[in-house]
C-alpha cells in the first residue's frame, strides 16, 4: 500500500468564519478521528496536502502524520472540495493501527482484451472493487485479473481471484467480477424492425397513401 509523510498543526478556532480565514491564509482545515481518541482539529499547508492527494490518484494510502512531533498512522476518510474548481475545503482522517487487521476497498485491474468481445460479445463489469481485510501494510494497491481468455458466456468470480495468503476477501465467493455476455439488441434496432414488419403487412393501397 502507498505510504506518505504529512505534517499538521492543531487549530483552536472553529466554525465557518474561522475556516474561511484559514483557507485565505493558504491552509486547509481538517479533523482526525479514531476509535479511542477524541476528534483532533488540524490544519494543513494547502499546497503540500493537495500535491500529496494528487499523487495518490484516489488509491488507498497510509499517512505518517506528524502533529507537534508526535507521529500517527492515518488514512483518508473524506475530502470536501469546491464544485467549481475542485480546490480543497476540508479533509477528514481516521487513525489506524498497523498491527490490527482492517478492511479496505481495493480496485480490480482488468488486463488484456477478452476474445469473446472480438466474437461479438459484450464485456460486463459486475464488481469494480473488492473488500479485503488484513494488516494495512499488507493490503495490495489493486488486484490484477487477466481477461484475455474469456469467451462469450465466461465469467470470473471472487473465488478465482489471486489474493495474498495473509489477506481475507470479504465479498461472497460467487459474486461475479467480470463476464462476457451475448450482445444485447438495441431498442432503436428493435423499433426499426417492428416498423419494417408493419409496413410489409400493410395492403398495397395503404402503402401508396
Amino acid at each position: 500500500m502507498l505510504q506518505y509523510d504529512l505534517s499538521a498543526q492543531v487549530r483552536n478556532k472553529f466554525g465557518k468564519g474561522a475556516n474561511r480565514c484559514l483557507r485565505s491564509s493558504g491552509a486547509t482545515p481538517a479533523v482526525l478521528y479514531g476509535s479511542h481518541i477524541d476528534p483532533v482539529h488540524l490544519q494543513f499547508d494547502c499546497k503540500e496536502l493537495t500535491h500529496t492527494l494528487l499523487q495518490m490518484q484516489r488509491r488507498n494510502a497510509i499517512f505518517s502524520l506528524d502533529i507537534a512531533g508526535v507521529k500517527r498512522h492515518v488514512m483518508l476518510k473524506e475530502i470536501q472540495t469546491k464544485p467549481v474548481d475542485d480546490s480543497l475545503l476540508h479533509v477528514d482522517f481516521h487513525e489506524i493501527k498497523l498491527d490490527t487487521p482492517t478492511a479496505f476497498e481495493v480496485p480490480l485491474k482488468f488486463n488484456g482484451k477478452a476474445k469473446g468481445v472480438d466474437l461479438g460479445g459484450e464485456l460486463h463489469i459486475g464488481l469494480p472493487f473488492v473488500t479485503l481485510q488484513g494488516l494495512p501494510l499488507d493490503i495490495p494497491d489493486y488486484i490484477e485479473i487477466d481477461i484475455s481468455s474469456l469467451n462469450i458466456g465466461d465469467q470470473i468470480s471472487c473465488d478465482a481471484l489471486e489474493i495474498p495468503a495473509d489477506i481475507e476477501i470479504k465479498n461472497d465467493k460467487d459474486t461475479v467480477c467480470i463476464a462476457v455476455v451475448h450482445a444485447t439488441v438495441k431498442a432503436s434496432d428493435f423499433e426499426d424492425e417492428e416498423a419494417e414488419d408493419e409496413t410489409a403487412a400493410q395492403p398495397e393501397s395503404e402503402k401508396a397513401e
